[in-house]
C-alpha cells in the first residue's frame, strides 16, 4: 500500500512526554485539593481530550471543577513544570525526510490547540505539517472527527492515509473512520493492547516507520498471479 497521508499522535508518538503530563496532573490534582489519582491511571487517559481525560480520572466531578482542574493542569504543563519531554530519538529526522519524501503530513492530537502550537515551536516540526487538528477545536479521539477534517482539508481518501499512534485511542479514531492504523510501542498503551484492535503493524517506535511504509510499496509493485490482495489488512 502506497500512502498520500501520514497523521501522527504526538504524546508518545512523536514526544516523550508522559512524566511531564502525569507530573502536571498530580500538581493540578493536589491544587484543586481532590484525591490524586495513581500515575498508571494518570498514563492511561493520555491521547484523550483534557475534558474527557479529566472526567474519567475525577467521575465524581461537576463541570466547574473539571474546569478548574483543566486550568491548573495547563499551568503546570505549559508554564511551570520542567519535567523534560523530548522528542523521541530520531523523531525529527523521520518527520524530515518523510516530507522531503514527498508525504503530506499531519497530527492528529488530544493536545490543546495553545499546547500542540508550542510543541511544535520548540521542537522545531512545525516546518514539515500540512495540517494539524487538537481536541479542543472538534471532538476527542476516538471520534473520527479530526481525520474526517485532516482529509478534508488536504484532500486525501480515507484509503490513501494512515494514523500513527501509541494508544487505542489512536487506532481505535482510525477504525471509525475507516483509516489503516500503525501502531508504535514506544508510548503508554502497552503492545497486547494495541495489537487486539489489529493495526497494519506495531512497530517499536517512529523511526521504524519508514522502513515499513517502503515494504508496503515494494509489496504493492509486486504483481499477483490471484488477483489483488486485501491492501487494508496485509501483515
Amino acid at each position: 500500500m502506497t500512502y498520500q497521508l501520514l497523521v501522527f499522535d504526538w504524546d508518545g508518538t512523536l514526544m516523550d512526554s508522559a512524566a511531564r503530563i502525569v507530573a502536571s496532573l498530580t500538581a493540578a490534582f493536589g491544587d484543586v485539593g481532590a484525591e490524586v489519582p495513581a500515575q498508571e491511571r494518570c498514563r492511561d487517559i493520555i491521547g484523550l481530550g483534557l475534558g474527557e481525560a479529566m472526567q474519567r480520572l475525577w467521575p465524581e466531578s461537576d463541570g466547574e471543577q473539571r474546569a478548574q482542574l483543566i486550568a491548573r493542569y495547563r499551568y503546570h504543563y505549559l508554564d511551570a513544570n520542567t519535567t523534560p519531554a523530548p522528542l523521541f530519538p530520531g523523531a525529527a529526522d523521520v518527520i524530515a525526510a518523510l516530507h522531503e519524501a514527498g508525504y503530506l503530513l499531519a497530527v492528529a492530537t488530544g493536545k490543546s490547540r495553545r499546547g500542540l502550537d508550542s510543541a511544535l515551536e520548540q521542537s522545531g516540526l512545525w516546518r514539515w505539517f500540512h495540517a494539524t487538528r487538537c481536541a479542543d477545536e472538534t471532538f476527542s479521539k476516538p471520534h473520527p472527527q479530526m481525520l474526517f477534517e485532516l482529509l478534508d482539508e488536504l484532500g486525501v481518501a480515507a484509503p490513501d492515509c494512515v494514523m500513527i499512534g501509541d494508544t487505542e485511542y489512536d487506532l481505535q479514531m482510525a477504525h471509525n473512520a475507516d483509516v489503516d492504523a500503525v501502531a508504535v510501542c514506544c508510548g503508554v498503551h502497552a503492545p497486547e493492547r494495541l495489537l487486539a484492535l489489529q493495526p497494519r503493524a506495531c512497530l517499536p517506535a517512529v523511526d521504524s516507520l519508514p522502513v515499513w511504509l517502503g515494504q508496503q510499496a515494494s509489496l504493492q509493485s509486486i504483481p499477483s498471479e490471484t488477483g489483488p490482495p486485501d491492501s487494508r489488512r496485509q501483515p
